[in-house]
């Protein structure tokens, strides 16, 4: 089955010239899945449906590359998740990447590999830069809530306050709030047993 799949990121843009590519390659009207939804959200309803539809030898086509995705890692993933229905990708725009081919497919693995290396290089390098730091004295994370306000909170609690009323007095959330009792050295309330959250 041939099936085409059509994004544009607003409303107020045409979806025409996708269309009439897609209809030109053969994929029938009836079956492209047409959204107008940025490309930078994951879960998008159109193509939620045609992975749904997917079946063993299917084929799906899109214009351009852009339209399934933004980002590397997405892009990459969604062609992972067709593969996986035993269906295959074309796109009208780059010949590289059409897994109907053997040419086609090594291309796609190679560009995944890539890709896959390209992650692990930013993400060794950010814990190398993490390591230096903590070498240099310095540590990442969530900054401590001050004294102060750790003292306010306690206060609160003992005074019967519950979670929301506290965090919305002492402008923090509902977790740091249950964080900061959780953790004190102070004794909980009478009847309360374990964590208070």
């Amino acid at each position: 089955m041939l099936y085409g799949y059509a994004r544009v990121s607003r409303e107020k843009q045409s979806l025409d010239r996708q269309l009439d590519a897609l209809v030109a390659y053969g994929v029938k009207m009836k079956d492209i899945f047409q959204e107008k939804i940025t490309g930078t959200k994951r879960h998008r309803e159109e193509l939620d449906k045609l992975m749904e539809k997917l079946q063993p030898g299917d084929l799906v086509v899109i214009a351009d590359l852009f339209r399934l995705g933004r980002s590397t890692k997405d892009l990459f993933d969604i062609v992972e998740q067709i593969q996986a229905k035993g269906a295959d990708i074309k796109s009208l725009k780059e010949d590289w990447l059409d897994t109907t081919t053997p040419q086609g497919k090594f291309m796609f693995t190679v560009f995944a590999g890539l890709s896959q290396f390209e992650r692990d290089l930013t993400s060794e390098r950010t814990k190398e830069g993490l390591q230096a730091a903590r070498n240099r004295g310095r540590f990442g994370g969530r900054p401590s809530t001050p004294l102060k306000k750790r003292e306010d909170v306690l206060h609160l609690h003992f005074g019967g306050l519950t979670i929301r009323p506290i965090a919305e007095k002492a402008k923090l959330s509902p977790a740091t709030v249950c964080r900061i009792i959780n953790t004190s050295k102070i004794p909980k309330m009478s009847g309360t047993t374990g964590n208070f959250c």
